[in-house]
């Protein structure tokens, strides 16, 4: 069983997952937010396959999130609740608040899939079951999807509106597992500035902190 954590003055909202996980991205957004928060830790396998889990997950997968009456899973629905808990500069209000939609769901379904593809077939899996191929394939169209990132960057420090958003949190967190252990950029400058800048939040750093250690 993994380490139970609990920010200062935890009382309601509850993570079921470990931070080695997407789990962390919901701990980031918490520790953004400052809600208080807690870790109830559940790891991969048999652990979120039992009953007892799966009435809070029937997926039988990590995250997880209560939040009083409130039960959630799928780790970027948790982060955009919590950012609407604390609302703005995390959650921006007006056209900006479907724009955070907009880039959260683009990263989910052009980014995601692709880089975990690569990462399986780069660390993930053991030496004999990775093939060169997939990885390089996965990066070419991982790298084609963020230049669509680059240039919406360009000439703005954030993805949306004139600060730190959850919309930026959703992108760095999906990149970051990879990221760490030696995803290229290639010439995406502008997009690795502001990864770093996501990276170097106070936030970020206690909740890698975790993830790492």
């Amino acid at each position: 069983m993994s380490e139970h954590y609990q920010s200062q003055g935890s009382t309601g909202l509850i993570l079921y997952g470990i931070p080695k996980s997407r789990t962390y991205r919901c701990i980031w957004a918490a520790e953004e937010a400052g809600l208080p928060y807690t870790v109830e830790p559940v790891s991969y396998g048999a652990e979120s396959k039992t009953p007892a889990f799966r009435a809070i997950n029937p997926n039988g997968k990590i995250p997880a999130m209560r939040d009083g009456a409130l039960v959630l899973f799928e780790s970027l629905a948790i982060t955009l609740h919590i950012a609407r808990r604390a609302g703005p500069p995390l959650m921006p209000e007006g056209d900006d608040a479907a724009r955070v939609l907009q880039w959260t769901l683009w990263v989910a379904t052009e980014v995601e899939h692709h880089i975990i593809r690569w990462a399986a077939n780069t660390f993930y899996r053991p030496p004999a079951e990775r093939v060169p191929e997939e990885a390089a394939a996965a990066s070419a169209t991982v790298l084609t999807a963020l230049s669509v990132l680059e240039g919406h960057l360009a000439g703005r420090d954030w993805v949306v509106g004139d600060g730190f958003s959850i919309a930026d949190l959703n992108i760095a967190s999906v990149l970051y597992p990879s990221y760490a252990q030696g995803f290229g950029l290639g010439s995406l400058s502008v997009t690795e500035a502001w990864l770093r800048r996501c990276l170097a939040r106070p936030a970020a750093v206690r909740t890698l902190a975790l993830r790492e250690g």
